[in-house]
């Protein structure tokens, strides 16, 4: 057994019990504005898509809760969208984003027989999102930007540049493959979104935002059309054992607003905050909503915004 499929395991024999997944039936879905390059304001239908699990078992990974056990089954994720699709009746926001946790360009994740019919469901679209390891970037992704009537965007995880950091997230992503992917991308007049880890675990807290910004400043030249900064989550074992061992402390509200502070309006890419779950950040309960509120609309924006004032905490 390989070192890297030993360490997949020990990962995975930490996690707690995962919930049974259909399917046939997608988690869920929503419809958000978003900015875009160039100042341009999108509506767009994002797609919790339910598969086939991501093979690179990343420590930091929480996204393993969303998927099922073993292949996706052929025609699933057609059945799934179709029930989405279906219910907005005919009112077609200008992007889908189709996330299935995993990698859509992994045949294990999307049954290549089922692609030609998820590409002609997508037609109504402008746009279409997927999120892949770039690992997985390749033949099938320029096959699907040619098959889809919209434009293509590829999703993929840059998380951090920190050299001792990328090393051990168990990602098996090498930088100059990010680069060589993003550069296939543009070549192909495909957009890249990337995602960036706020609080990577193996990075020293008092240096998390430093290293956040130094690797939205890779993506964002490399031609990212979106970058967006994520705060790490507990929660997968894994994290506590890093936690544990001195080597991951939660990313707090204040170094999310410092981090997209530094980053936002700065570059042709556009930067944003991901605020799932952010009300749980550690951070000032008076103020939280409040900071919370300004993160969005500097996601929608990208223009500076003064702090907001809290008697209670200082602003902290």
């Amino acid at each position: 057994m390989s070192v890297s499929a030993v360490e997949d395991r020990r990962i995975r024999a930490l996690r707690p019990p995962k919930p049974r997944i259909d399917p046939n039936v997608a988690h869920g879905s929503i419809v958000e504005e978003e900015r875009r390059p160039h100042g341009r304001i999108e509506r767009a239908l994002t797609v919790f898509l339910a598969g086939a699990e991501c093979p690179f078992t990343c420590s930091f990974c929480d996204l393993w809760r969303y998927t099922i056990d073993g292949p996706t089954p052929e025609g699933a994720l057609v059945r799934q969208l179709r029930g989405v699709l279906d219910a907005l009746e005919g009112a077609w926001p200008e992007r889908i984003k189709l996330y299935n946790a995993s990698n859509f360009f992994d045949p294990r994740a999307v049954p290549p027989g089922d692609v030609e019919e998820i590409a002609a469901l997508c037609a109504p679209f402008a746009a279409v999102t997927v999120e892949s390891h770039v690992n997985t970037v390749g033949a099938r992704t320029l096959e699907l930007a040619r098959r889809i009537t919209g434009r293509l965007e590829v999703a993929a995880g840059l998380e951090t540049i920190h050299p001792v950091a990328a090393s051990k997230l168990n990602k098996r992503l090498d930088l100059a493959r990010f680069d060589e992917a993003a550069r296939l991308l543009g070549e192909s007049d495909i957009d890249l979104r990337v995602f960036v880890l706020l609080g990577a675990p193996y990075v020293p807290a008092a240096e998390s935002v430093e290293w956040t910004v130094h690797t939205v400043e890779h993506a964002a030249a490399r031609g990212a059309a979106v970058v967006s900064i994520i705060p790490v989550r507990g929660g997968n074992g894994e994290m506590e054992r890093i936690a544990a061992a001195g080597g991951f402390t939660p990313p707090t509200l204040g170094q999310l607003e410092d981090a997209l502070d530094r980053c936002a309006g700065r570059f042709a890419s556009v930067v944003t905050a991901d605020l799932w779950d952010a009300e749980r950040l550690p951070g000032c309960v008076e103020c939280r909503g409040a900071r919370v509120a300004r993160l969005a609309r500097i996601n929608l924006g990208q223009r500076a915004e003064a702090r907001v004032e809290c008697a209670a905490c200082g602003g902290a």
